[in-house]
């Protein structure tokens, strides 16, 4: 029986040129070209996101009138209420691409998360091209998110398919996946370390020696690109404060809390708003016109709703607002974020969740500062800012680098470390999943990192199980039984009904010799055991051994899975034991660079 797989139909939907044998085997065989490898994946990585940034930019500036160098988040108002009507001019675009794409393919879009999780690294960069145009479309005409999904899946999705053109081993091929990532989202904040920690993360699962060189290379590289390719910073510019006095750290802490259950909420929201446009009957395509057209009325309230919030933070992160303005700014901003992804909007959380942490952070210091005097509100802001992304993207290790990068200030990097690991902890405790993780379980996946869990899915009972059984029907006698079945023969025999040909149950060769059987012309069917346990083909090996575990039995007949229960196959529990053992070492040994 064939087990389908996902990313089979990946490789097979792109016919993908190979490497020269030459360049595949020394891939392969020395670290150093996979090194090199990963720079130049870093190296279009970071052209392929300034491409995007740019034209993102380009439609800003054509649908918004804005100024050259003018961030949309960063306006003070529209230019004309007329551009009101801009996100809902995208929804409407959006919606006809996704009727489009229904049309067209059925089978849904892989992410680098999922990639890594599930297929071994492989994924579409086709895929890579539907994303960046739909994530164009939604962040270009103003939709409340980032640019971050069109980086990502881009530059994942070029590493993913240079690694199959070299033919690379599973865990070399997850290692340049993260490889692209860390050069998109480097380029993206103009940040090495938050990049690589992002690949490490989030996108292969787990911190690896083997994978430092390559991902920190593709990182430096991704970044090196987009500075010479542009002379503005991408990163917000912080002046780092002064001393910090000790009271701030127990404040930071309780910043935290607040930012993992704000993030929770904002999570759920998403979901809530997804399920309330469901509700409405709309076809899936009028959805994001829907959606536009809430986004525009916010905008009216104010422009600092709209795209992913990177001119908004520039401009709010350290500026004097009132209680009310960082009140009435944080819930229009999540608000926003919620309508435009439960629509339907191509996107992502990382930006707007960064200046949706920073107002937090600022309406903290202000509630909080009669009982802190001399700490500056950017401080929270930055705490904040990164807190409520680690609760929502995930990453503390990643978020405490951004935090750096942004504010070259070590003693702000220690206690956003202290923030954001307890932000995770919280989040992980109470909830269990970030935004990303929080989706694949509301599409019934299983996945709560990118931590390899494909090997698993695809040891599965069908590839482990022995196809060449002899069987007997259970009106056989045992003196035919023990003719055909001498002692020491074998240890089981799989019995099946005479009629129908279904599995009946296991037959012990022990057990017909034993010293109390006298009727040798009974039926076997007398000596059937582990008659209601049986395994299935598309059974993983976690799932078997669970069940030889409550069977108590050393081998089950598989059965197709059919009415009729037709025996296919057995498959004995000392075997899945050492495959999965195999397999894990395997993993292991891919993990710490061990041939």
């Amino acid at each position: 029986m064939k087990v389908p797989n996902a990313a089979a139909d990946v490789s097979a939907s792109e016919a993908t040129a190979r490497a020269p044998g030459r360049f595949r085997a020394l891939v392969r065989r020395e670290e150093i070209a996979l090194v090199v490898l990963a720079a130049i994946v870093g190296a279009c990585g970071g052209l392929l996101v300034m491409g995007i940034s740019a034209a993102a930019q380009a439609l800003h500036v054509a649908f918004f009138a804005l100024a050259p160098g003018e961030r949309l988040s960063g306006s003070q108002a529209l230019a004309s209420p007329l551009m009101a009507l801009v996100p809902a001019m995208g929804g409407a675009i959006l919606g006809l691409m996704l009727f489009w794409q229904a049309r067209g393919k059925a089978r849904a879009l892989i992410d680098p998360i999922e990639a890594n999780a599930l297929h071994g690294g492989r994924m579409s960069f086709r895929d890579g091209i539907v994303v960046v145009a739909q994530n164009l479309v939604s962040n270009g005409f103003g939709a409340s998110v980032g640019l971050e999904a069109a980086y990502t899946q881009i530059s994942a999705g070029l590493a993913s398919r240079c690694g199959v053109a070299f033919e690379m081993r599973r865990g070399d091929m997850r290692t340049l996946v993260g490889c692209g990532a860390a050069a998109a989202i480097a380029a993206a904040f103009d940040a090495p370390l938050t990049g690589a920690f992002y690949a490490f993360e989030l996108i292969i699962g787990t911190y690896a020696v083997a994978a430092l060189a390559p991902v920190v290379a593709a990182a430096l590289s991704g970044m090196f690109v987009s500075c010479l390719l542009s002379d503005s910073p991408h990163l917000v510019e912080i002046v780092a404060p002064g001393a910090l006095p000790a009271s701030v750290w127990p404040a930071a802490l309780v910043l935290a809390a607040f930012a993992a259950g704000l993030g929770i909420l904002i999570m759920q929201g998403v979901t809530l708003v997804e399920r309330g446009f469901r509700q409405t009957r709309l076809p899936q395509p009028l959805r994001p016109f829907a959606g536009g057209l809430l986004l525009g009325a916010l905008a009216l309230l104010t422009p600092q709703v709209l795209s992913s919030g990177h001119g908004a933070l520039e401009i709010r992160i350290d500026a004097a607002m009132s209680l009310s303005s960082l009140a009435v700014i944080l819930a229009l901003k999540a608000l926003a974020s919620a309508i435009s992804i439960g629509s339907g909007f191509r996107g992502g959380l990382f930006f707007a969740s960064l200046f949706l942490g920073a107002m937090l952070g600022r309406l903290f210091a202000d509630l909080a500062g009669p009982v802190l005097p001399g700490v500056e509100p950017v401080v929270f802001a930055v705490v904040g800012m990164s807190a409520l992304a680690t609760a929502i993207v995930g990453g503390p290790l990643t978020m405490t680098f951004l935090a750096l990068e942004m504010t070259g200030d070590f003693p702000i990097a220690a206690l956003v470390l202290a923030a954001s690991v307890t932000t995770s902890l919280a989040v992980r405790r109470t909830f269990g999943y970030s935004f990303a993780t929080w989706r694949f379980h509301l599409r019934g996946e299983t996945i709560r990192s990118a931590h390899d869990v494909g090997w698993i899915r695809n040891l599965t009972v069908g590839r482990m199980m022995r196809r060449d059984l002899r069987t007997v029907p259970t009106d056989l006698s045992l003196k035919s039984f023990r003719r055909s079945f001498p002692l020491g023969s074998q240890q089981r025999v799989v019995a099946v009904d005479p009629a129908s040909d279904a599995y009946a149950g296991l037959v012990l060769v022990p057990d017909a010799y034993a010293d109390g059987l006298t009727d040798l012309d009974a039926e076997v069917s007398t000596l059937l055991r582990f008659t209601d346990a049986t395994l299935r083909p598309s059974m993983n090996a976690r799932e078997a051994m669970a069940l030889f575990e409550a069977t108590e039995s050393e081998a089950l007949a598989v059965v197709d899975g059919a009415e009729a229960g037709r025996v296919v196959g057995l498959l004995t529990e000392s075997h899945v034991l050492r495959r999965y053992s195999e397999e894990l070492d395997l993993r292991r040994r891919e993990a710490t660079g061990v041939a």
